[in-house]
């Protein structure tokens, strides 16, 4: 038995959130490994719906939780989303939930200075959360982040917030922000220090210990391969790097603990915010995609933008993700779709072009190349064995596969846990 890491193909909102939990019945340890409150999970469990956006999906099995040196953490959100589980029936402790003692803390300045500079930015906003996860990544770099380790050491931590506030005091006047105090911000931070130091540990000794117990690891991304700073279509990214590759540091692991690779796509295409989408579309189909997927973030509520399947896209993310296999999701939403498309190249100034370019001039130029191919009539919904499946849906997945190069493990056809076809066992590989 090995260890899974879980990436989205795409461009976020793949439906992780229920493979994730899924797949958590398998495992004994589930870690998120980079993001913060920007990214949303949604999880179905009969007649129970939980929202995460900190919490790793595995306090819903009550797996051990480890939320890795990679994740930016608002302490505030974080508490109210224990909260909500705790509302909802999960028990979620110090027990079964460890957050890194060196991950990097989110403050109110960094929310301020989020909202502030996306309001400056006009026609070139990116379409952030304004939550805050942009500045604290940039704190991090920066070597001026407070991170949870600090809580207990308030000498360090009146010197660490002089440092911070030297680099961010010239940037709130500069935009007009009112003037944050060094007492300010160590009121805020020995305000929330209590409830959150209980979950402060050296998640890296935790994970190492487990992994050489022989636990299976279940590695959670957030966001996307398409949103990665590297890799994505930047610089409508989010902050950090989401492929496969940054599990290990994300988490504090070597590189061979990540296991076997799942990416996480979509049937048809989806984006949230601003940023290039060759396939999408501006009609009745994209409208009927949006409302039939119930296409809204879960974090922001913002709805999504719907497009078909970019197989171009995907072959790209599998690469670069080092994606083993697939899983696909929401194929229900197709039903009833008397023909489908599938984007499998594009051209690009008239030329033939096979990948997403770099250049952002480049990327909004291009013209997705379809092929077409024969819709069905015949639900999908519910089904949790390959020959409940309509002939033609059957078809679209197996032409999936050969256009991005890579198999499809696991097919999920709604978004209920169960509703959930496994050809192959990503635990096994």
């Amino acid at each position: 038995m090995g260890n899974v890491t879980v990436i989205g193909g795409q461009w976020g909102d793949e439906g992780k959130g229920k493979v994730i939990d899924w797949l958590a019945n398998r495992a004994d340890v589930v870690v998120r490994f980079q993001g913060g409150n920007n990214a949303g999970h949604t999880i179905v469990v009969g007649d129970k719906t939980y929202k995460l956006s900190l919490l790793p999906s595995g306090v819903v099995q009550g797996k051990l939780s480890v939320i890795g040196n990679g994740v930016v953490v608002d302490p505030w959100s974080l508490m109210d989303e224990i909260d909500r589980a705790r509302s909802q029936g999960l028990e979620v402790s110090p027990d079964i939930l460890i957050l890194a003692d060196n991950a990097t803390l989110i403050l109110p300045l960094h929310r301020d200075l989020d909202q502030a500079r996306e309001a400056r930015a006009g026609a070139g906003k990116i379409g952030t959360t304004g939550r805050g996860i942009g500045p604290a990544y940039e704190d991090k770099v920066g070597r001026r982040a407070i991170r949870f380790a600090d809580l207990a050491d308030r000498e360090a931590l009146e010197t660490k917030i002089e440092r911070l506030l030297a680099h961010h005091g010239a940037l709130r006047l500069g935009l007009g922000l009112p003037e944050v105090t060094p007492a300010m911000v160590m009121d805020q931070i020995l305000e929330i220090a209590p409830r959150v130091s209980p979950y402060v540990k050296p998640a890296w000794r935790i994970l190492g210990q487990a992994i050489r117990d022989g636990r299976r690891v279940l590695f959670e991304g957030a966001q996307a391969t398409l949103l990665d700073v590297d890799h994505g279509t930047y610089p409508y990214v989010t902050s950090s790097n989401t492929v496969a590759g940054q599990a290990a540091a994300g988490a504090g692991v070597g590189p061979q603990a990540g296991g076997y690779v799942l990416g996480i796509v979509k049937a048809y295409t989806t984006r949230v915010g601003e940023g290039p989408f060759p396939t999408e579309l501006h009609d009745e189909v994209g409208q009927r995609l949006g409302e039939r997927g119930h296409e809204f973030g879960t974090v922001t509520g913002r709805p999504r933008r719907c497009g078909w399947f970019d197989a171009a896209l995907v072959r790209q993310s599998i690469m670069v993700g080092g994606i083993q296999g697939v899983v696909l999701t929401k194929l229900d939403v197709l039903d009833g779709f008397k023909t489908l498309k599938i984007c499998t190249g594009y051209t690009l100034r008239g030329e033939p072009v096979d990948y997403l370019p770099a250049g952002l001039r480049d990327q909004a130029g291009l013209e997705p190349v379809y092929e077409e191919i024969e819709g069905w009539s015949d639900t999908t919904a519910g089904a949790r064995s390959w020959k409940d499946l309509p002939a033609a849906a059957v078809k679209y997945v197996r032409r999936i596969e050969e256009l991005i190069g890579a198999p499809v493990v696991l097919l999920s056809t709604s978004p209920q846990r169960d509703d959930t076809i496994m050809m192959r066992d990503p635990f096994q590989d």
